[in-house]
C-alpha cells in the first residue's frame, strides 16, 4: 500500500520509525508529480522541500506547534500530509483546496503566504503570544525560494533579535526564487561556512548548559558572543545572523531527513530565537525539473514518466502580453539608449529577459523587492535614466509608498509596467491584480493606462518613454490578447485620449482594457440577435476610456450629453474604480444619467480559472449581454 497512504496527519506520521522516512519522501515526491501531470500547478519548489516538511511534522507537535512558510508554493507536501491527500485532485480548481497555505481551509495553515517574506514577522508573533500567555508552543517560520531578500524578512529579523522569544527560522537555501536568486544576500547565503567540529561541540556544549539550567536570557546571550568570537577565528567569517544574537545553525543538506530529525530534535528546547541553514536544491528527486528549475516552477501539464511537457502549439494564437511587453521593451531600448529595465525577481515572469540576453547591464533584477524596485528607478530617473519597472500587480501592493514617496512626489519619469492586472486565475486571491486602479487613481502626477489589445501596449509603452512624460502606469493581464499580427509601427498616442470603437444611441458601454475586447463581442452578439446593428431598436455605442487618468474629458461630455444610460467595465475592483472615476466626473460636471458598474465585488475572489472567475463575478460576455439586454428593456430614456 505504500507509507503515504497511511498518514492522513501528522499523527500517524509520527508513528513511523525514523528509518522510514527516506521512502515516505520519495513517495511524497512521487504523488506530487503525479498530480501535477494533470492539475498543474507549482512543482519545482515543493519537491525541493519534501524532507524538511516530514521533518517538520514528524518532530514537531502540529498544529499545536506553528509551523508559518513563506512562499506558500513550496508547501504542496504539507497539505499532503495534513488531511488534504485525497482532496489534493482538486487544488488550485474552481471550489477545491487553496493554492496556497491559508487557515480558512486548515488548522494546519498557520498564516496566509501567497506573498514572499512575511514568514519570520508573522512566525514572531506567535511566538510572543505564546510566551504572552504561557503556551508551551513551539514556533517555525520557513522562509526560502529568494524570500530572504525582501525588506520584511530584515525587519522581522531586526525585531527576533531584540525580543525576546524561543523561535527557530529555518533558511531554505536553494539559491532560487523563480529564477536564479541574485543580489548581495544570496552571495552571502553561498559563501557562508561553518565548522562541522566546532559544530558539534557547540550542540553538545548546548544542550549540556540547557540541562543544568545555565541558559538564562543574560548567560545565553554573553555564551553567543563569546561563541561568535570564537567562530570568527576558526572560519575567518563573521556570520551575520549571530551578530543579530540569533544563533546560527549549518549549512545543512537540507535532503538527508533522518538527519534532519535529528538536528531538530536537539534545537527544539533550545531558548531563544535561532537559525537552521539548510541547502536544498529546486526540483530534488525529479531529474527534469533538476535540469531547468525555472520552467519547471510551474510547468503545466506533462508527463511524469518521461518529464515531457505537453506544450500546445500556440504558433497561430495571439501572444501573451508579456511576451509582447519584452519584445517592445527591447525594441525601444535599442532606439533609446536611456531605457533600463528593472524587475523583482521576475525576470522570466514578465519577459524582462529578452532584453536582459541582449543588454544584461540595462536590466535589473533586483530579488524579491518591490518597494526597493520603485525607488532604484526613481533614482536612476531623477538622474536622467529612462526606467521601465515591471512588477505584477498585486506585488505592487507592496510598493505603495514608495510609488507615492519616491516617484509622483518628485514627477519623475518612471514607467510602471504591472502585469496580471486583474483576475490571475489559479493562484486566487493572493495573486488577482484587483486593487491598484483604485489605489493609484487617488496619486497626483501620475498618468494610468490600459491596453485593449497588443498594439495598443506597443503604443503606450512608446508613448510614455517619450521625454517628460512623468510618471506612467501602464496595466495588462495575465494571459494571451487578441491580435495575432501584433507588430505594429510604434506611435505615440496622445495622453488623456480614448477612442469611440462603436457609435450608438441609446446606451454608451464605457470600457478599460482588454476586457473591452469581450464587450464588444457582447454589443455584436446583442445586436445581431435584434436583427443587425443597422436595424435593431437600440443601438449601443463602446468607448475605450484608454486612460483612467488623465481622463479624456472631450469624450466624457459627448457621453454624458448624448446618453441617459451607461454601463462601465473594468477587470478591477468596483470600489473607487474606474467606474467610480466616471461616476465622479459626470456628476461633477452637471450630468446625471444611469451608470451601471460591472466590475469585482467588495470582497476576495477565490481560485478558478480565468473564465470561471470572470463568470462568478460579472464581467464576462454573457453577463455583458444580460446587462445590455436588461438596460434596453428598462423605462430610461436617452437625454
Amino acid at each position: 500500500m505504500g507509507l503515504l497512504t497511511q498518514i492522513q496527519y501528522p499523527s500517524d506520521l509520527r508513528k513511523l520509525d525514523v528509518d522510514q522516512l527516506p521512502e515516505l519522501c520519495q513517495e511524497l515526491r512521487d504523488d506530487i508529480v503525479k498530480e501535477l501531470s494533470v492539475n498543474p500547478g507549482h512543482l519545482a519548489s515543493s519537491l525541493g522541500v519534501a524532507e524538511i516538511t516530514v521533518a517538520l511534522h514528524y518532530v514537531y507537535n502540529t498544529p499545536e506547534d506553528r509551523v508559518v512558510w513563506d512562499v506558500g508554493h513550496q508547501a504542496y507536501g504539507h497539505k499532503i500530509l495534513t488531511g488534504r491527500r485525497e482532496q489534493f485532485c482538486t487544488n488550485r480548481k474552481l471550489g477545491g483546496i487553496r493554492p496556497f497555505p491559508s487557515p480558512v481551509e486548515s488548522e494546519y495553515d498557520t498564516f496566509m503566504c501567497g506573498h514572499a517574506s512575511n514568514s519570520i514577522s508573522a512566525a514572531l508573533g506567535m511566538a510572543v503570544a505564546a510566551k504572552t500567555e504561557g503556551k508551551d508552543r513551539r514556533v517555525v517560520a520557513v522562509i526560502g525560494d529568494g524570500a530572504m531578500s525582501g525588506g520584511l524578512a530584515f525587519e522581522g529579523l531586526n525585531n527576533v533579535s531584540s525580543t525576546p522569544n524561543d523561535m527557530l527560522i529555518i533558511l531554505n537555501d536553494n539559491n532560487m526564487s523563480i529564477d536564479r536568486a541574485v543580489g548581495g544576500m544570496q552571495e552571502y547565503l553561498l559563501s557562508l561556512s561553518t565548522n562541522e567540529t566546532y559544530n558539534a561541540l557547540r550542540f553538545k556544549a548546548s544542550r549540556w548548559l540547557h540541562n543544568k539550567g545555565l541558559m538564562s536570557d543574560d548567560r545565553r546571550k554573553g555564551l553567543i558572543r563569546l561563541s561568535n568570537a570564537i567562530k570568527s577565528a576558526i572560519s575567518h567569517q563573521q556570520n551575520m545572523f549571530e551578530g543579530m544574537d540569533i544563533r546560527y545553525f549549518g549549512p545543512f543538506d537540507g535532503h538527508n531527513v533522518k538527519e534532519l530529525v535529528r538536528i531538530l530534535r536537539q534545537m527544539k528546547d533550545m531558548k531563544g530565537p535561532k537559525l537552521l541553514h539548510l541547502h536544498t536544491q529546486k526540483g530534488h528527486g525529479y531529474a527534469p525539473a533538476e535540469k531547468d528549475v525555472t520552467v519547471w516552477h510551474a510547468p503545466g501539464k506533462f508527463d511524469a514518466e518521461t518529464g515531457q511537457r505537453l506544450v500546445k502549439d500556440m504558433s497561430n494564437e495571439p501572444p501573451k502580453f508579456q511576451e509582447v511587453f519584452g519584445e517592445t521593451l527591447l525594441e525601444l531600448a535599442r532606439q533609446n539608449d536611456k531605457i533600463v529595465g528593472v524587475t523583482p525577481a521576475m525576470p522570466t515572469g514578465c519577459s524582462m529577459n529578452i532584453m536582459m540576453r541582449e543588454m544584461p547591464d540595462r536590466t535589473f533584477d533586483v530579488g524579491i523587492a518591490e518597494g526597493h524596485a520603485v525607488t532604484f528607478s526613481g533614482g536612476m530617473a531623477k538622474d536622467g535614466l529612462q526606467p521601465f519597472c515591471n512588477i505584477y500587480s498585486a506585488f505592487s501592493q507592496r510598493a505603495y509608498d514608495n510609488i507615492i514617496h519616491d516617484v509622483a512626489l518628485l514627477g519623475l519619469n518612471v514607467v510602471i509596467c504591472l502585469d496580471r492586472a486583474g483576475l490571475v486565475g489559479e493562484d486566487g486571491p493572493t495573486h488577482h491584480g484587483a486593487f491598484d486602479l483604485a489605489a493609484l487613481r487617488i496619486i497626483p502626477n501620475m498618468t494610468i493606462a490600459s491596453p485593449m489589445d497588443e498594439r495598443e501596449l506597443r503604443r503606450l509603452m512608446y508613448t510614455a518613454q517619450l521625454p517628460d512624460r512623468g510618471p506612467f502606469v501602464i496595466r495588462y493581464p495575465r494571459g494571451r490578447g487578441s491580435v495575432v499580427d501584433w507588430r505594429c509601427p510604434l506611435e505615440e498616442i496622445p495622453v488623456g485620449k480614448g477612442r469611440k470603437l462603436r457609435d450608438g444611441s441609446d446606451i454608451a458601454i464605457v470600457t478599460l482594457g482588454p476586457i473591452g475586447v469581450q464587450a464588444a463581442e457582447a454589443i455584436d452578439e446583442v445586436d445581431a440577435s435584434a436583427g443587425g446593428s443597422g436595424t435593431a431598436a437600440h443601438t449601443t455605442a463602446h468607448y475605450d476610456l484608454r486612460f483612467l487618468k488623465p481622463l479624456d474629458e472631450e469624450m466624457l461630455h459627448e457621453i454624458g450629453r448624448k446618453f441617459g444610460k451607461i454601463i462601465t467595465i473594468e477587470d478591477g475592483v468596483r470600489n473607487g474604480g474606474m467606474g467610480t472615476a466616471v461616476m465622479e466626473w459626470l456628476n461633477d460636471h452637471g450630468y446625471s444619467p444611469r451608470i451601471k458598474r460591472l466590475g469585482l465585488p467588495d470582497a476576495f475572489v477565490e481560485h478558478g480559472t480565468v473564465a470561471q472567475l470572470q463568470a462568478i463575478v460579472g464581467i464576462d460576455k454573457e453577463s455583458i449581454k444580460q446587462a445590455i439586454l436588461q438596460y434596453q428593456s428598462s423605462n430610461i430614456h436617452p437625454l
